[in-house]
C-alpha cells in the first residue's frame, strides 16, 4: 500500500473508531495533505512529533465522534501505478458533498482552491 493511501485510511478508521488523535509516520507530502484536510474542516489539527528518524505526524481528529465522523468515505484516485492528472477546467465538484485533494505546482490543495487559483494537477483522493 502506498504511504498516502495508508495515511488517509488510518485517519478514516480512527475517526470511525472514535479516537481523539492518530499517529502517522511523517513525510512532507503527508504533512501538506493533512494541512489541506485541516483547511477543509475534516481534521481539527496537526502536529509533528519526534526527531529525525522517528518523526511522526499527530493528527487531531475533528467531527462528531463515533456517531458522525467527519470523514465518511475515501476514494483513492491516483495510485503509484496509475497517475491521474486534470486541468483546472475539468475539475468538477466532488460527489457526496466532499472534496478532491490535488498536488499542483503551487502545492497540495483541495479542488475548490485549485479552481480558484486556476491550476490543475494530480488527483490524489476524493474525501467525503
Amino acid at each position: 500500500m502506498d504511504p498516502i493511501s495508508d495515511m488517509l485510511i488510518r485517519i478514516k478508521n480512527a475517526q470511525t473508531a472514535g479516537h481523539a488523535a492518530v499517529l502517522i509516520p511523517y513525510s512532507q507530502m503527508k504533512h501538506e495533505i493533512a494541512k489541506a484536510l485541516e483547511r477543509a474542516g475534516f481534521i481539527a489539527g496537526i502536529d509533528r512529533k519526534g526527531k529525525r528518524v522517528r518523526k511522526m505526524l499527530e493528527v487531531t481528529l475533528g467531527g462528531g465522534g463515533k456517531e458522525s465522523p467527519a470523514i465518511r468515505g475515501v476514494k483513492l484516485l491516483s495510485t503509484p501505478g496509475l497517475r491521474r492528472y486534470l486541468p483546472y477546467r475539468d475539475l468538477q465538484r466532488a460527489s457526496h458533498g466532499g472534496i478532491y485533494i490535488l498536488t499542483t505546482p503551487q502545492g497540495v490543495m483541495s479542488g475548490s482552491e485549485a479552481r480558484k487559483q486556476k491550476v490543475g494537477g494530480e488527483l490524489i483522493a476524493e474525501i467525503w
